[in-house]
């Protein structure tokens, strides 16, 4: 590796283990911490990086994933019912921006056809950062979050004809828009809908049937980038390929799996791409003009604010959802960088026009965290969850499972088909693909994946269970999830599979609550013997039940002594005295007399 990567790479991730961890401690978040060592690594800053497009084009991947990930948690279902606010509410706003900045840009001396390209990049906010402070403030599920991933989906959605426009309103006369080119990005957009989710999950499946790890991290990083990269091929945004491959895959057995691969390289990448458009913020520019800039900044603040909170209240969010949304929203994008540069080449945008609308964008994605912690001072959190009518759309969040099943054996089905009776919201996790695909034949909602990978848990929405049931036919197995479970989420319950005593002491030790796997049926085996003998029913229900007691009362006696051989030896000779007396002083009362027939 060539010592100048080398050193280039170990400087960001220097600049992100610092940064982050110290904005995240003063309360600012995690992406003002990267805007602002890309900042100090910039070619404004301490020059540690010169080549800044070069890094951002690179980082882009961090916004690929995210929209991946994104995808994942929107089944098709979900998305058709978000139709009304995706391309109602995200056109009027895209359409609105634009006409009042686009007007005042013309006010500005600026001709028709830069302002209106210029408007329509300003309406345009940034997804990742968007998205970053909604998953921070935990708000991606309320309802202004909601609305706010609508918005944002139109937008990218937009972004296309935008591009596609911009040779034609340009002077760069040889760039010309052909109905093959819309043929092509049709056909493409066809194939990944039509022909993407049952060869992606027969590939998934293939794949996870080598017990690769390694494997599957390749393969979700080969589907990821492969959707995007087909997509920008075609003439389209690779961000809606990758969206469009996790909408695809949302509804399959390897879901949670596929989100516990990519989250860590998402993170990761998104991180990158702030560093890298903290880097991009010209500082010369800002310090030559000042005023200009400041001026751009507010008034793209202030329009875009002002026509987010009247839409989020046409769509019947309450003043402070409203007022939530508008905060969200209010900065400029990631793509609008893009925009600029291409309205550049087309001579539509002068070089010092470009490095001002630049510096506004950045700036305005600067400011978004720091301004977004100091309107929730002023307003205040919520201090109680309170009914709020939904929005035009009526979507509702997901119904989030309290129980999770690790293993889906023969011990795991019986659990899952009791809750189903009882119309119980559960997720199911079972690393044997073969068991995966049978179950889900049967209308079984069950995902692969391995229950003693901390990513796996976090996937599958641990931090929202309350009950978790671990039980995988191996013990060591289930002593792994049930000591990750207890790391992880030391508050919920845990109830555990247990092969013998011995292996209920050990998940005692952990706090978990055992079940012997044969305990119960073998109590009802010999309930069944007693009443061949001439047992009444209810008497041999009863021994049964005394039986139980008693038996769980010494598993709890040893458990305290159970490293300790002779100690346990005798406690079992002891209650086995005991039980003797018992029933005999039961049967010696004529409570308890064996009956003949």
């Amino acid at each position: 590796m060539h010592s100048g990567v080398l050193e280039l790479a170990l400087v960001l991730l220097l600049a992100a283990v610092i940064a982050v961890p110290v904005f995240r401690r003063l309360g600012f978040g995690a992406v003002l911490g990267y805007l602002a060592a890309g900042v100090v690594l910039g070619p404004d800053g301490l020059g540690f990086v010169q080549d800044t497009d070069r890094i951002l084009g690179a980082a882009e991947i961090g916004v690929v994933m995210l929209l991946f990930v994104i995808g994942l948690e929107l089944s098709p279902s979900r998305l058709k019912v978000m139709r009304r606010s995706v391309f109602g509410a995200g056109a009027l706003q895209v359409a609105t921006c634009a006409l009042v900045l686009g007007g005042l840009l013309m006010l500005d001396h600026f001709h028709w056809k830069s302002a209106l390209v210029v408007g329509v990049a300003l309406a345009l906010s940034s997804t990742a950062v968007g998205l970053q402070l909604l998953s921070e403030h935990k708000a991606l599920n309320s309802d202004h979050g909601r609305l706010a991933f609508a918005i944002l989906l139109f937008q990218d959605l937009i972004a296309i004809p935008l591009l596609a426009a911009i040779p034609l309103l340009g002077g760069a006369r040889n760039q010309t828009l052909h109905w093959q080119d819309v043929a092509v990005a049709i056909g493409a957009l066809a194939v990944v809908i039509l022909c993407g989710r049952p060869l992606l999950r027969r590939v998934f499946g293939m794949v996870a049937r080598t017990r690769s790890p390694e494997m599957f991290t390749a393969t979700a990083l080969l589907v990821v980038l492969g959707t995007a990269w087909f997509l920008q091929e075609a003439g389209l945004s690779p961000s809606l390929g990758a969206f469009l491959a996790g909408v695809l895959l949302s509804d399959s057995e390897f879901r949670h799996e596929l989100e516990a691969q990519i989250e860590p390289f998402k993170g990761l990448f998104l991180g990158l791409f702030f560093i890298a458009v903290g880097m991009g913020i010209d500082l010369d520019r800002i310090v030559a003009e000042p005023g200009m800039i400041a001026a751009g900044v507010g008034v793209l603040l202030l329009v875009k604010f002002g026509l987010l909170y009247v839409i989020g209240r046409l769509a019947r969010l309450g003043a402070r959802q409203a007022l939530m949304l508008g905060s969200v929203l209010w900065l400029g994008g990631e793509f609008a960088f893009v925009v600029f540069n291409e309205a550049q080449r087309a001579l539509l945008l002068g070089s010092a026009n470009h490095d001002r609308l630049v510096a506004i964008v950045g700036l305005s994605m600067g400011l978004t965290p720091l301004l977004l912690i100091a309107l929730l001072r002023l307003i205040g959190r919520e201090t109680e969850a309170r009914p709020a009518p939904p929005p035009a759309d009526e979507v509702n969040p997901d119904q989030r499972p309290k129980v999770l099943i690790a293993g889906m054996g023969r011990f795991g089905q019986v659990v899952a088909r009791l809750l189903t009776a009882q119309k119980v919201p559960f997720v199911a996790l079972e690393v044997n693909p073969d068991t995966v695909a049978d179950l889900r034949r049967f209308g079984n909602q069950l995902y692969y994946g391995d229950p003693t990978r901390p990513e796996m848990l976090r996937a599958a929405g641990g931090a929202e269970i309350a009950v978790f049931v671990v039980t995988m036919d191996d013990p060591e197995t289930n002593l792994r999830a049930t000591r990750m479970i207890r790391r992880l989420y030391p508050d919920a319950r845990v109830l555990a599979r247990a092969r013998n005593r011995q292996h209920a002491w050990r998940l005692m030790d952990m706090g978990a609550e055992p079940f012997r796997e044969v305990f119960g049926t073998s109590l009802e085996l010999s309930e069944q013997v007693l009443k061949l003998l001439g047992v009444s029913e209810e008497t041999a229900r009863r021994h049964v039940q005394r039986f139980r007691e008693h038996d769980e009362k010494l598993l709890r006696d040893q458990y305290l002594v159970y490293d300790d051989e002779a100690a346990v030896i005798q406690t079992s000779r002891d209650a086995r005295n005991d039980l003797m007396h018992l029933f005999e002083a039961d049967a010696g009362s004529g409570k308890d007399a064996p009956q003949d027939r």
